[in-house]
């Protein structure tokens, strides 16, 4: 089952090649993903990454949160899943 990871901290100057390189040691990826701003394509720090395997997540997880790359101490864990609806205020 395929297992998507949060990881954040990320150098600026980081792509998605970059953190496909990093994890993929861990076991087979789905996707290596930075997230950029829609309208300057710069980076936002963070990304995902959605291993094949739950346990290879799990894996990269442990050995990962606090690793550096790029000069940045990374932050991982797991990534929450998002319901696609927004709270309004008073309904």
């Amino acid at each position: 089952m395929a297992k998507k990871i949060f990881v954040g901290n990320i150098s600026w100057n980081v792509r998605d090649q970059d953190l496909f390189n990093a994890f993929s040691k861990y076991g087979k990826l789905a996707e290596a993903r930075v997230i950029v701003d829609q309208q300057t394509h710069r980076s936002k720090g963070f990304g995902f990454i959605t291993f094949e395997d739950n346990n290879d997540a799990l894996t990269a997880i442990a050995e990962m949160n606090g690793a550096m790359l790029n000069g940045r101490p990374l932050r991982i864990g797991e990534a929450n899943e998002k319901s696609g609806r927004r709270h309004e205020e008073g309904t």
